[in-house]
Parts: C-alpha cells; sequence; structure tokens
C-alpha cells in the first residue's frame, strides 16, 4: 500500500512538472502576392427532378446546379482522382471501366447567379476568391504558416 502511494505521488510530481515550461511560439503568416479567383459552372435537368409540383423540381434542380457548381470548383482545387480498368484476354479488350471521384472542402465560394438556360436546364455560376479565402483562414489554426520564432 506504502509502494503504491508513493507510486502515486511520483505520478503526480512528473506530471505538474512538465506543465511548468510555458511555451510561446510566434507565427509568420506570408501573404501570397496574388490570389487567383476560380470560377465554375454548374448545370441540372428540370425534368429529372423529383418533386410534386413545377416549382417544387424548379428548385430542386437550382439546388442540384449548385452542387454540381462546387463539385467542378473541388475538382479545380483539389484535382480528380482517376480509376481505371480494362480486361483482355487473348490480345482482345473484353471490357473497360472508368470512375472518377472528388473529395475536398471549398470554404469562401459565392453564387454569382442561378438561371434557366432552356425550359429544361438551370445553371449555378460560383465564383471562388482566393483572398476571401485567406482572409477565412488567416486566424484559424488550418492556416499553413511558418514558425517566426519559439520561448520556453
Amino acid at each position: 500500500m506504502k509502494y503504491l502511494r508513493l507510486l502515486m505521488l511520483v505520478t503526480l510530481v512528473s506530471l505538474t512538472g512538465c506543465t511548468l515550461l510555458e511555451k510561446n511560439t510566434v507565427y509568420d503568416i506570408k501573404e501570397p502576392k496574388s490570389f487567383p479567383v476560380l470560377k465554375a459552372v454548374g448545370y441540372a435537368a428540370l425534368s429529372s427532378q423529383p418533386g410534386n409540383s413545377e416549382s417544387e423540381r424548379m428548385l430542386n434542380a437550382m439546388r442540384a446546379s449548385k452542387l454540381d457548381a462546387y463539385r467542378e470548383l473541388a475538382e479545380q482545387v483539389s484535382g480528380q482522382e482517376i480509376y481505371s480498368d480494362t480486361n483482355y484476354r487473348s490480345r482482345t479488350l473484353q471490357g473497360e471501366k472508368m470512375e472518377a471521384s472528388v473529395s475536398g472542402i471549398i470554404r469562401g465560394a459565392r453564387v454569382v447567379q442561378t438561371y434557366p438556360i432552356n425550359e429544361d436546364v438551370y445553371a449555378t455560376e460560383l465564383e471562388l476568391d482566393f483572398k476571401r479565402v485567406f482572409e477565412l483562414y488567416k486566424n484559424t489554426s488550418s492556416m499553413p504558416t511558418r514558425v517566426q520564432k519559439t520561448r520556453y
């Protein structure tokens, strides 16, 4: 029992000793010289949208075109991953399959406009100004920074 109390005391003292060191880190955030502006357009067919009325299908087409535009922006920012599979047997093409996927987070995009192209297709234009993205990330911990100096 004495050994258990001694072990707990030593553990407690060693843990509190680590918290006595105070660390002060200053980060250097370097602003780029120029900020690109990316643009994307998404499309959606009105006739293929679910809904009980024409108005509901129109709203769904507008939402779908916005999501398609966001997918286009994510493709420009993060890239697109391509999977391809081709089967050959006896030097003859048996089958071919190709898949593409996009994954990314888009912050700071602005809807420029949503409009009908014709009776069945809606389009949404998005814009991603990297000056705005820089301002959004500047005060967050996820901003890529360079350590200027650290003092203990």
